[in-house]
């Protein structure tokens, strides 16, 4: 266990902060697989209304730091991709 004040203060934050990037990283994958079962059920007006909060939802955990732009970039192409599929 950590013995300075600065440290007890990190440990603090840490686990703060830990429980924020877990809150937001359920979000994020429960809104890609709410999106992910509209396009498997091949309902279109399902998938068009979820795909912009998914996508919302995505650049927002790349500015948090929770995903990597370029992993977001693959997310959106793919969902989108799959979206217009069935348009």
């Amino acid at each position: 266990m950590a013995n300075h004040k600065s440290a007890l203060k990190r440990v603090r934050q840490t686990a703060k902060r830990n429980e924020i990037n877990r809150s937001n990283r359920s979000k994020l994958r429960t809104q890609i697989k709410k999106l992910r079962g509209a396009v498997a059920s091949t309902d279109k007006s399902a998938s068009g209304e979820l795909l912009t909060p998914t996508i919302s939802l995505i650049d927002k955990a790349v500015n948090k730091g929770l995903i990597h732009k370029n992993t977001a970039a693959r997310y959106k192409s793919r969902l989108s991709k799959h979206v217009a599929e069935l348009a």
